[in-house]
């Protein structure tokens, strides 16, 4: 650490030389596109999600690195195709978040953060957006989705007032599911269900929790639970399978202890 702005650019720098040497000698960095790179781009990307929730700094040292390998390597590609190159891509970048931020850049002053944010959406309408939920990606996953879906609009004021409204949005959704499923009908059922986990991520946002973290740790919880349940059945010589539910649940409430 204590790296020096020169040091940062040396390294920057040695990573492009290296894109250089891999593009032009490697046989398998010769056959990439941008198209056989984007999965491998999304692994990485929640490799590196799974690194933070552990918070795991190394590791998250070690992701951020092959992101910057895989930016690097899309803007070669573009390079090749005479589309864009890195320094493109950086200075873009650099333009918007100038034109994005008037209170830094310019004479503009904001009262905090969410003011910040709602100048923000206005001026992607300015840039020609038709919708603030453009920049919404299609294939995000739905709670994530849900989540950027929720933060635009509030960006432009449509948004609840306090958290009570959303509570009790949430308690009208829950009775219309029950209601539903009560009736038999799995169509609607499963589109109040949506309501309901739409109206919770809500109120993840005003209790200020990320629903998509708060899941996955919750996820992580139940593995390691699990996976005692499963190693302790195992020293008991017993099979899940062949084991009652109850006999299950005591093994299940030490692992709770435990993890």
């Amino acid at each position: 650490m204590n790296n020096s702005r020169e040091d940062k650019l040396q390294a920057f720098a040695r990573l492009l030389n290296i894109m250089e040497d891999l593009r032009e000698k490697c046989p398998w960095d010769r056959k990439q596109t941008m198209e056989t790179l984007r999965p491998l781009t999304i692994e990485e990307t929640y490799e590196l999600g799974d690194a933070i929730l552990d918070n795991k700094l190394e590791e998250v040292k070690k992701e951020l690195g092959d992101l910057f390998l895989h930016l690097v390597f899309y803007s070669k590609i573009g390079e090749e195709k005479q589309a864009f190159d890195v320094a493109d891509v950086l200075n873009a970048i650099c333009e918007k978040l100038i034109q994005r931020h008037p209170h830094i850049y310019e004479d503009v002053e904001v009262s905090g953060e969410e003011e910040v944010k709602a100048n923000w959406e206005k001026l992607k309408l300015k840039e020609g957006k038709k919708s603030v939920l453009e920049g919404v990606p299609r294939s995000l996953p739905a709670m994530v989705k849900a989540t950027r879906i929720q933060e635009k609009a509030r960006g432009v004021g449509f948004d609840w007032d306090n958290a009570q409204q959303v509570w009790d949005k949430v308690e009208e959704e829950l009775n219309e599911l029950k209601d539903e499923i009560k009736q038999g009908d799995r169509k609607q059922s499963e589109a109040e269900f949506g309501d309901l986990l739409f109206s919770m991520i809500n109120l993840s946002r005003f209790l200020q929790i990320d629903a998509e973290s708060a899941l996955e740790r919750t996820n992580k919880k139940f593995i390691k639970r699990f996976q005692y349940l499963e190693e302790k059945a195992k020293e008991e010589g017993k099979a899940l399978a062949e084991m009652t539910l109850a006999e299950m649940d005591v093994i299940w409430e030490r692992a709770k202890k435990w993890a």
